[in-house]
């Protein structure tokens, strides 16, 4: 496991070497694995003083996971997350890697980092996040977002839940994606626009009224009644059809990289 001092000297050789943004957070988001989760945590070093300020009874790990604190060893020497090591929760953590990269996010809980959307380029479904680009990843529970974590790329995600580990961004409970802004260049970056929302059977309104009116301009089939507004078998058919012929991935759900292809002057064919 990498100590803070030599994590500290690796990013400042990658930063030297000209290293882009998405390649440095990958490269330090690996780094760091192993690391510990402390809730409230934002990189400070962990020690058993920084723990202890942000002692409180409903989060009893910061003590029981602290040999220290907790009575069992007198100093750090046997612990298992190692001496000098920064320490983090899972929002904190996506914080302190945008800001190697001089990038940096509003918001004191993921659920407000989400909500703010002039942290973001680009956000969206898990299902529409291009899959080569580096992206916070978060977990919706009803109107909240209980849980973020990085994607590198390729599906891997790099997350600080019981510490520093690695994930898969087709596990159970990852659901949205977000570009965060200054990441990428925009002209690389899908343009859908984020105001229209992401579209599935069952669904009515103008959205889908929109959606069928661009599918029959384009000479799919909707259905006998046309753009009447009701996601239905046949709405769902013709999206399917138009994802295949597109290139994308075949799931019948209209969401940003459907509709950057079904409106091209808002993404690039």
């Amino acid at each position: 496991m990498n100590n803070c001092h030599e994590v500290d000297e690796m990013i400042g050789s990658w930063k030297a070497s000209g290293l882009s943004a998405p390649d440095l957070i990958r490269n330090t988001a690996r780094a760091c694995l192993g690391w510990p989760y402390v809730f409230g945590a934002w990189g400070e070093v962990c020690t058993p003083s920084s723990r202890g300020r942000r002692k409180r009874a409903d989060h009893p790990t910061i003590v029981s996971k602290c040999p220290v604190l907790s009575g069992k060893a007198s100093s750090c020497g046997k612990c298992a997350w190692g001496i000098g090591v920064r320490m983090y929760d899972c929002r904190g953590f996506t914080r302190w890697l945008l800001q190697q990269a001089g990038l940096d996010l509003k918001g004191a809980g993921a659920t407000s980092q989400w909500n703010n959307d002039a942290n973001w380029a680009l956000k969206g479904e898990k299902q529409d996040l291009p899959p080569s680009m580096v992206a916070c990843v978060f977990m919706k529970v009803g109107s909240k977002m209980n849980h973020t974590g990085m994607h590198l790329g390729g599906g891997e995600i790099v997350h600080c839940a019981s510490g520093v580990q690695t994930g898969k961004l087709s596990a159970k409970g990852w659901t949205h994606f977000a570009v965060p802004k200054g990441l990428y260049p925009a002209d690389i970056l899908p343009e859908a626009p984020v105001r229209r929302p992401t579209l599935r059977k069952g669904a009515k309104g103008d959205a889908v009224k929109e959606l069928q009116e661009r599918l029959l301009a384009l000479g799919y089939d909707v259905g006998k009644t046309g753009a009447d507004g009701i996601f239905g078998k046949k709405t769902l058919a013709a999206v399917k059809a138009f994802q295949r012929d597109r290139g994308l991935k075949e799931d019948g759900i209209c969401g940003i990289l459907t509709w950057a292809k079904l409106i091209p002057e808002n993404g690039k064919e």
